[in-house]
């Protein structure tokens, strides 16, 4: 099997405008009440910035590939980096389906199963929660009780 195709992929159905579901994304005034807890800043095409889960002591480096407003967010992150790719498709003008798709996997064997489990319920728990979020103003707190052993 080649790592560089493999796709993990999460979608939901949310029950609002492509144009807030984008700004949550993108704006981590707002992802931080569903994903992360900081952010060095808003996500801009071309530029980094830094996603912090501090209830795991974890960070990210996040580089920002492509914006398309209200329909696509494309980031590298990781190691080995991987490609994200948050999909915005307005299906109503009040319903999206968000599609996060993660690809570009350097890994074999049992490396690459490991992070394909992750990264699926990783983003799993991500759309769960944004959608909680979004549509009921509900912070749920899945992604911080989500390996609660990690815990500092």
């Amino acid at each position: 099997m080649d790592s560089k195709k493999v796709i993990v992929e999460a979608g939901m159905l949310i029950r609002k405008p492509a144009a807030i579901v984008f700004e949550a994304f993108i704006n981590p005034e707002i992802t931080t009440k569903f994903w992360f807890t900081k952010s060095s800043g808003k996500l801009e095409e071309g530029k980094s910035v830094t996603w912090m889960w501090e209830m795991y002591g974890a960070s990210a480096q996040v580089f920002t590939k492509k914006i398309i407003p209200n329909q696509l967010i494309s980031i590298q992150w990781g190691y080995p980096a991987t490609t994200v790719d948050f999909e915005f498709t307005a299906l109503t003008d009040n319903t999206t389906y968000l599609l996060i798709k993660n690809h570009g996997f350097d890994l074999q064997g049992e490396n690459l199963i490991q992070a394909v489990k992750d990264n699926t319920g990783g983003f799993t728990t991500l759309v769960d929660s944004a959608k909680a979020y979004l549509e009921h103003n509900l912070q749920l707190n899945l992604v911080g009780d989500k390996y609660p052993s990690k815990k500092s």
